[in-house]
């Protein structure tokens, strides 16, 4: 499974940035498919997930300010972040791996939070200056 983000760049506070991560090799029925950040000096942070079911996830910090989606084709994940702080300056990562066929809400958050999904590609930053 190969996976390339790329949309990052420098935003002022308020602005907006849209994120891509191209996936490829992955024949997965069921999976699970994500985002997560790390800034210089903190902890990794899982931002989002989707899954088949397309149950989404999001940590409290960005909800109602990101929106993940996937395309018809599921090979071209997406983050749509707006009203960005200077808090949100971070390398954000796409991130995947196979699921269990059972319907579950919070699995795939859940893994994603400990950082258990196997694929990740190599990042993009998003820079937020105030």
């Amino acid at each position: 499974v190969q996976l390339a983000e790329s949309g990052g760049g420098s935003v002022q506070t308020g602005g907006s940035l849209s994120l891509s991560c191209a996936a490829s090799g992955y024949t997965f029925r069921h999976y699970c498919l994500g985002w997560l950040r790390q800034a210089p000096g903190k902890e990794r942070e899982a931002v989002v997930t989707i899954d088949n079911w397309n149950i989404t996830t999001y940590a409290d910090s960005v909800k109602g300010r990101f929106t993940i989606s996937l395309d018809n084709a599921q090979t071209t994940l997406y983050l749509q972040m707006s009203d960005l702080s200077p808090e949100d300056t971070a390398m954000y990562y796409c991130a995947a791996d196979q699921a269990p066929p059972q319907r579950s809400d919070n699995y795939c958050y859940a893994v994603l939070f400990r950082d258990e999904l196997n694929y990740r590609g190599q990042g993009t930053q998003v820079s937020v200056s105030s």
